[in-house]
């Protein structure tokens, strides 16, 4: 949406004072298996949430001007503030600069929430494979986004842990494939748009989601540029 927190707000504001619709466009946020993840965490289906990760790993394209973080993670920020459906409170990001000097190259970054969810977020254009992956571990189940994958984009593992005379038990269960829409996510995301012009409503990434995005992510970098320290939020 923009490089800082400050320039977001302002354009924000002056898109409230013209009555202009401004989106913002977290591409992932309209795709099918997404959609399908909030569903079946609304419902309860997945037990409660406890751990999100995510990995963005590829061989390339690196940048010289941009580190990872800002290259690669702000999708997966979004997806992941979406399904915990607050803002964390604090952060702390780490990584390494191997091609260009003081120009992240790999970076984790662990986010706490205030409901007790935690969620990584591990970036990199230094890997050997590509990887688009999002886990959610929840206390029923869980689920895996695979976005590389050609018939397997969204799994759900039906096992979970039970506790047994304060033993820990792995109860493992067949895992189920969800059928999903043959939806294309930017022309899902093209499509709300133009529907949120004509009837004069709020998008779902909406400006607030913009700015509450670029939040994480300066505290990320502000993290990042002091070895790791840990960075509060504020709402």
């Amino acid at each position: 949406m923009a490089l800082n927190v400050h320039d977001a707000i302002q354009m924000k504001k002056i898109a409230e004072e013209n009555g202009r619709i401004l989106m913002v466009g977290h591409l992932l946020e309209y795709h099918p298996a997404i959609e399908r993840l909030k569903d079946l965490l609304a419902k309860g289906s997945l037990g409660k949430l406890n751990y999100i990760y995510s990995n963005r790993l590829n061989f390339g394209k690196i940048r010289t001007e941009e580190n990872a973080l800002w290259s690669f993670a702000p999708h997966d920020v979004a997806v992941i503030l979406r399904l915990a459906g607050e803002l964390p409170r604090e952060v702390t990001c780490s990584g390494g600069s191997f091609i260009t000097p003081d120009l992240a190259d790999v970076t984790v970054s662990c986010l706490n929430f205030h409901s007790g969810i935690k969620a990584h977020i591990f970036v990199s254009w230094l890997n050997p494979f590509k990887e688009q992956k999002l886990v959610l571990m929840g206390e029923d189940k869980m689920a895996v986004f695979n976005d590389v994958s050609i018939g397997e984009k969204l799994a759900i593992f039906n096992q979970k842990v039970h506790v047994i005379d304060n033993t820990p038990v792995l109860n493992r269960r067949d895992k189920t494939v969800e059928k999903l829409p043959d939806a294309e996510p930017l022309y899902q995301e093209c499509k709300h748009f133009i529907e949120c012009i004509k009837n004069r409503v709020e998008p779902l990434s909406d400006a607030q989601s913009g700015i509450d995005v670029l939040k994480v992510l300066e505290a990320c970098q502000h993290s990042l540029e002091n070895n790791g320290k840990a960075v509060h939020i504020q709402a």
